[in-house]
């Protein structure tokens, strides 16, 4: 027998979007104007193995007169009490507001289950929110973006407990499915071969190239598989400096490109090696970086490079001084025209997608906490020592954690620096972006049974 889960939440959080998730349908009508959803909707859900009955609802709102806003708020609270499960979905990227608080302390006083869903959280923007949610006090938030499919499997930890027994284990947690594309957007500078690397890679001219830079104009998107992984290709238009940016279709192309970012999983930022890592290269890095985006360096037109071991040591002397928060980022030289290292990057892509999503469990990561304060204690604030009272992963894709502490105001940039190098380094990190939310307060699970 399955259950039910009502979404409920604020207007305009993304309740819609999550249940056209859950269901696989859009049928619930999404919009960016709040308020699109007045009555309660109900559909069957699969996630992983698990079904159950998924309500959609009308956006909360602190009103009880006989108005049309206060009907849709009764039909919401119905909800809740037929549900087994009660979804509260917060938008990471708005962070906490007045009435996610007022609905959290609503919740709290029913005897019903809630799961809190931190939407929005893809990208560095929605990282905040996402840590913040801690503060409602209905237990860990899930970060995940349901417009990209982003911590679903999460979700399926969540709610596992739900599922009736039926004198079987509950269902273990389920792998992604293999015919779930991994998204692997190529970027880089205009000309530096990406189409053709695409091209190469498909083993078909599929894309049009040429020696005229910027003929590619739009994202687009090629299913392709490598080995036993389903692969969503996309080849983007070559990025310029704002300042050469000017007609209206090029402006176009960059904001599709910089979607195609977002949405990826994995990025290729293809360098071409005989102007190798100019600034717009690192300005296209950092792009990336900020995104969370999983990444590797393709260094195209190896073939035309007479000294490559003195190619590659500059390369990898610039990566460290310039790209120090990717430190041990994959670098692959490759030519699109010969072929040659196409292999070595594509299992480069794949080693630093495990990376992306690798999660340190809590344990562990405290123990390493505290040697590394009794190696290296933090600094001296007001003549005291800080002390760093807990650590937890919070996220993956990228691998995120929060630091608590009583003052995290006061923790030097220098020290969070070398405990991001210490997580890359002792914790086989390389690579990806690491993000860390200091946050105040002691162990937030202490006092739980």
């Amino acid at each position: 027998m399955g259950f039910t889960a009502a979404i409920i939440g604020r207007p305009n959080v993304g309740k819609s979007t999550l249940f056209n998730r859950l269901v696989g349908q859009k049928l619930a009508l999404v919009d960016d104007l709040p308020g699109v959803t007045r009555d309660r909707r109900s559909g069957r859900a699969r996630l992983a193995g698990l079904d159950f009955t998924v309500m959609d609802t009308a956006g909360l709102e602190d009103v009880s007169d006989g108005s049309l806003v206060a009907r849709m708020r009764e039909q919401t609270e119905r909800a809740i009490d037929d549900a087994d499960v009660v979804l509260m979905v917060i938008d990471a990227r708005t962070g906490i507001t007045p009435m996610d608080r007022h609905f959290a302390e609503l919740l709290r006083r029913r005897a019903v289950p809630v799961v809190l869903i931190a939407n929005k959280s893809e990208g560095k923007s929605g990282l905040a929110g996402a840590y913040e949610a801690f503060e409602l006090g209905l237990g860990d938030p899930i970060a995940l973006s349901a417009e990209h499919g982003e911590g679903m499997g999460d979700l399926f930890d969540a709610l596992s407990p739900f599922v009736e027994p039926d004198g079987a284990s509950p269902p273990r947690r389920a792998e992604p499915a293999a015919d779930k594309p991994v998204q692997l957007a190529i970027v880089g500078r205009p000309n530096t071969g990406k189409s053709t690397l695409i091209n190469r890679l498909l083993g078909e001219d599929r894309m049009l190239t040429g020696p005229e830079a910027g003929i590619t104009r739009d994202a687009i998107a090629i299913d392709w598989r490598w080995r036993e992984h389903a692969i969503r290709l996309i080849d983007t238009a070559g990025l310029r400096r704002k300042a050469h940016i000017e007609a209206k279709l090029e402006k176009l192309s960059t904001a599709d490109t910089l979607r195609a970012i977002r949405f990826a999983e994995i990025v290729v930022l293809v360098l071409d090696a005989t102007m190798m890592l100019e600034k717009q290269d690192l300005t296209i890095a950092r792009m990336i970086e900020d995104e969370g985006r999983a990444t590797v360096i393709a260094v195209n037109k190896w073939d035309l490079i007479e000294d490559k071991p003195e190619a590659l040591e500059k390369l990898r002397d610039r990566l460290q001084i310039s790209l120090p928060q990717l430190a041990g980022i994959a670098h692959v030289p490759v030519s699109a025209a010969t072929g040659a290292g196409l292999e070595a990057l594509m299992t480069a892509v794949f080693e630093v997608y495990e990376v992306w999503n690798k999660h340190v469990p809590t344990p562990v990561l405290n123990r390493w906490l505290a040697a590394v304060q009794e190696r290296h204690p933090p600094p001296l604030v007001a003549g005291r020592r800080l002390r760093l009272r807990y650590i937890t992963q919070a996220n993956t894709r990228p691998p995120s954690f929060a630091l608590f502490s009583s003052k995290p105001g006061d923790l030097p940039d220098a020290y969070r620096r070398y405990l991001v190098n210490l997580l890359r380094a002792d914790f086989g990190l390389p690579g990806v972006p690491i993000r860390m939310m200091l946050r105040k307060g002691a162990n937030p699970f202490a006092d739980r049974g």
